[in-house]
């Protein structure tokens, strides 16, 4: 078992070459302890995620497509996009904190996971992952609506995002912008699903580090009509009314305990 567990310290280390090697000099990070090095390198790789995918983004849609996806009256002011980034930053070592304390479990050996898919094979991997989403989809939904049925969740961690609640306070740089500790608790299904089934390592690290690109394309208001999928379309009305659309990845969730609005409907509604 000793023998397997180091399987995962392996693939921590070579990340930490990789990620720290790259940003900073090896007598700063090398003699820091595995645990440290594991976290700084989900700092950094967080931090350098969020501003890519973010600024590309922005500049997408802000710039390059200006009018298309977006009329002018509703793209986000520079002012409302550095406040956004200002939560996620001072927010950002926190969130970093869980990826951390995942990897540290997986190589002691507390979890289920396992580190190659030829342990299992192609076929029960698939299914693993797929088990695998369904809880967090399923509890991602509730620990969403239960920040904002739980009144003093909602106005103590929650509410730090929901200041974000039109159209054009909204962008792919709020994806982040959670109270630290919000952010955490939406994220915990993916390592609670850690000990409920055998998941591939490489899979659930990659899965985390997603979310940040996930959560910056369902801030940016284009309801981009692929169904069952929970886009921007569903999450700007999530933002507006409060009481809908809590669901992920997908509308499943919210079709499922009656959450569910679509914005297509809500626009025949209006007309």
């Amino acid at each position: 078992m000793d023998d397997y567990l180091k399987l995962f310290v392996e693939e921590t280390s070579f990340y930490n070459r990789v990620v720290l090697g790259t940003f900073l000099p090896e007598s700063w990070w090398a003699p820091l302890p595995h645990w440290f090095q594991g976290w700084l390198r989900n700092y950094i790789g967080g931090v350098f995620l969020y501003f890519i995918s973010g600024f590309l983004w922005c500049f997408y849609i802000y710039r390059l497509k200006r009018n298309v996806y977006i009329p002018k009256d509703a793209i986000p002011s520079n002012r409302a996009m550095l406040l956004q980034i200002g939560v996620a930053m001072k927010a950002m070592p926190w969130y970093c904190a869980l990826p951390s304390l995942s990897e540290y479990m997986i190589e002691n050996g507390w979890t289920k996971c396992f580190s190659r898919i030829s342990d299992v094979g192609w076929l029960s991997y698939l299914i693993y992952v797929a088990v695998y989403l369904v809880i967090v989809e399923f509890g991602i939904y509730w620990m969403h609506r239960e920040l904002h049925d739980i009144k003093p969740l909602y106005k103590y961690l929650h509410a730090t995002h929901h200041i974000y609640n039109k159209q054009n306070t909204l962008s792919p740089f709020a994806g982040l912008a959670f109270h630290p500790l919000d952010g955490i608790l939406q994220a915990v299904p993916h390592v609670v699903a850690l000990f409920l089934l055998p998941v591939h390592f490489t899979t659930h690290i990659a899965l985390l580090f997603i979310e940040a690109i996930w959560t910056a394309n369902i801030h940016d208001c284009i309801h981009a009509k692929v169904w069952p999928v929970m886009g921007a379309g569903y999450h700007t009305i999530h933002h507006t009314t409060y009481r809908h659309n809590y669901g992920h990845y997908t509308i499943w969730m919210d079709w499922m305990f009656g959450t569910l609005r679509d914005p297509v409907e809500d626009e025949v509604k209006k007309m």
